[in-house]
């Protein structure tokens, strides 16, 4: 079944709230592809509480984005249940889903010519009606939001025209103007530079919300998330603290690769440092 299935309005009984405690929980969701031939998530069951910064973590190819997107609605699952602040989410609307949950990606391309304030504003869509014009208060989230990633400048710019990194925070507002109570993230620091990558995620983490977010890199892993989800070839392996997960037994395990783990002396958080083969052999 594509998404394209889903529920069209919200099943009758099902009260969508988006003030009180949010979480995303998954149990037992198996993904395939190629009408089931290839399954990429075998049974993995994640939980995200209210206000935890959650990272998934693992080699390319591992399943972590496949799992954000069944989360997101963009792919289906073979088996398994989605929750989101404890409703099914197969019981929601797209519109409903996307009030209490907003997606940041690490690809973002229009086919059309859009300025930064437009694209801002498209988060704002699942609280209009159909062909309901922004007002005033959208006006004040959209800027606000702009505010929130220090882009207020680029309002009129087009969007096509900023760099990558520049785009990411576009994005991220646009999320931000959603003003969902979950947030996920979906490997959204892959290919920006060192600086737009702390930026990105500290205006995230700094919003308190709950997120879920696939990473790559492990030291953001340990710097940012509360706890961590480890997968190996569509299985969560490991789980728990950055402190007591990311290991260089795990990293020899799971990615293949020699390290140093240690503790920073000015930060107190996890520090990895990896030995390139040729210092390897040298051993």
């Amino acid at each position: 079944m594509s998404v394209l299935d889903k529920p069209i309005i919200t099943k009758p009984g099902v009260h969508v709230n988006t003030n009180g405690p949010s979480s995303i929980k998954a149990e037992d969701v198996t993904i395939s592809v190629n009408k089931g031939k290839k399954t990429i998530v075998h049974e993995a069951g994640i939980r995200v509480d209210d206000g935890e910064f959650v990272g998934l973590i693992g080699p390319n190819g591992s399943g972590k984005s496949t799992l954000l997107k069944t989360i997101y609605r963009t792919m289906s699952r073979d088996s398994g249940v989605i929750e989101i602040n404890g409703i099914l989410l197969d019981d929601l609307s797209l519109r409903d889903s996307a009030l209490m949950m907003s997606v940041v990606t690490q690809h973002n391309y229009y086919n059309f010519e859009f300025n930064v304030e437009d694209v801002v504003a498209m988060g704002r869509t699942p609280h209009k009606r159909s062909m309901e014009l922004d007002n005033s208060e959208d006006d004040r989230i959209i800027r606000e939001s702009l505010e929130k990633v220090n882009m207020t400048e680029f309002a009129k710019r087009s969007f096509s025209s900023l760099s990558g990194g520049e785009q990411q925070r576009i994005i991220l507002a646009r999320a931000l103007a959603q003003q969902t109570p979950c947030m996920v993230l979906d490997e959204p620091t892959n290919h920006l530079d060192i600086k737009y990558q702390l930026e990105v995620l500290d205006i995230v983490k700094a919003q308190k919300c709950t997120t879920i977010c696939a990473l790559h890199d492990l030291n953001l892993a340990a710097q940012y998330c509360d706890r961590v989800y480890v997968l190996q070839d569509g299985r969560i392996v490991r789980e728990g603290k950055p402190m007591d997960v990311i290991n260089e037994e795990m990293i020899a395990t799971i990615y293949g690769v020699k390290s140093s783990v240690s503790v920073h002396p000015k930060t107190g958080q996890l520090n990895v440092v990896y030995f390139p083969a040729y210092i390897q052999n040298q051993e």
